[in-house]
């Protein structure tokens, strides 16, 4: 049964010994991804190690089985809502960009909270940060070049996700029991720019939704009937399971690209199911565009929409700055009741 597109980075990874052709394949594959699906697996084995992604695991877990007590010293209750560990059908600490006069009486506005009882968790975790910065770049300008960008407009692009206002969620699930009639985390789209999802080895737990269409055409199928969640509507589609591969984050791509490409990407629904019998820890990262940055149609794909003789409503993919729109978003997630929401 076929499933999400595989694709390796490892052309624009190593440049200098890859060929132009190698890296069109790869700028081609991601066009046709997000395109096709807005999620696919991103092959990093030539970027990261294994024992990075084994260290981040492990360091993890061992946050998640300490005493409740001892995790409650980094509540978001301490900061500015949002940065610090929280818990409804699974827990985790959230993480942002560091900001300048940070105030945790804003939104948004705080310092991250790290836990002191686990050794060099918070040197770890700041070298994937880092690590994940660079890889978002990188895939930026592989998809780039998929849109048929000049040098020039790729610089300007550059310019607006150069100082990401990223995100990193360390998530623990556990199992739900079998008798629960909700999620680990709800469906939802991620509303940002890139998610690189590292996850540990637990099997039918991310679900990915995929209009029928597309899904037969590409033979995909789901292992069993699951209804279709509230937030989706009447849409007519299935959810497949995006389980793990060894050395391959899962990425997807968010609400920013469907302005950026005026609806030609979209960020696609997906949800958590955990019902196994482990504990599951998911570590996403979201590479976001600067918080200042004016996110708008880009020129390559007007001139594309255009040259097909597309009609595309400019209302419907109006710019926006992306720190106002990521307020906006964060305040509405926290002034809901219901559990299992948020990002993976």
């Amino acid at each position: 049964m076929a499933t999400l597109p595989v694709i390796s980075i490892s052309p624009y990874v190593r440049k200098e010994t890859s060929t132009e052709r190698e890296r069109l394949a790869t700028s081609e594959a991601l066009h046709k991804a997000c395109r096709d699906f807005g999620f696919f697996y991103l092959d990093i084995s030539s970027f990261a190690t294994d024992a990075e992604m084994k260290t981040l695991m492990e360091l993890a877990r061992q946050f998640f089985a300490l005493p409740q007590e001892r995790k409650d010293l980094i509540s978001i209750r301490n900061e500015d809502s949002v940065r610090g560990g929280k818990a409804d059908n699974h827990e985790a600490i959230d993480l942002y960009a560091p900001v300048a006069n940070p105030d945790k009486t804003k939104p948004l506005w705080g310092t991250n909270q790290w836990p002191d009882d686990v050794p060099s968790f918070r040197s770890t975790y700041e070298a994937w940060v880092e690590k994940m910065k660079a890889l978002g770049l990188i895939v930026m300008e592989a998809m780039a070049i998929g849109l048929g960008m000049t040098p020039e407009e790729w610089e300007e692009m550059k310019g607006q996700v150069d100082h990401s206002f990223w995100v990193m969620r360390i998530i623990g699930y556990p199992p739900l029991p079998n008798d629960h009639d909700g999620f680990s985390c709800g469906a939802h789209k991620d509303y940002g720019c890139l998610t690189f999802l590292l996850a540990d080895p637990t099997q039918d737990a991310l679900q990915v939704f995929v209009p029928k269409s597309l899904a037969a055409a590409n033979q995909m199928g789901s292992s069993r009937i699951i209804d279709l969640p509230k937030e989706e509507g009447n849409a007519d589609g299935i959810w497949i399971y995006a389980n793990p591969l060894p050395g391959c984050v899962v990425c997807n791509i968010g609400e920013m690209w469907e302005i950026w490409t005026r609806g030609m990407y979209k960020s696609t629904l997906h949800r958590v199911l955990h019902r196994g019998s482990n504990y599951r820890v998911s570590l996403p990262f979201f590479f976001e565009p600067n918080f200042d940055a004016l996110v708008k149609p880009l020129a390559a794909v007007v001139r594309a929409q255009e040259a097909s003789g597309q009609k595309i409503d400019d209302g419907t993919y109006a710019p926006v700055v992306y720190g106002e729109f990521l307020k906006s978003k964060v305040t509405n997630n926290f002034s809901e009741t219901t559990p299992g929401t948020g990002k993976d």
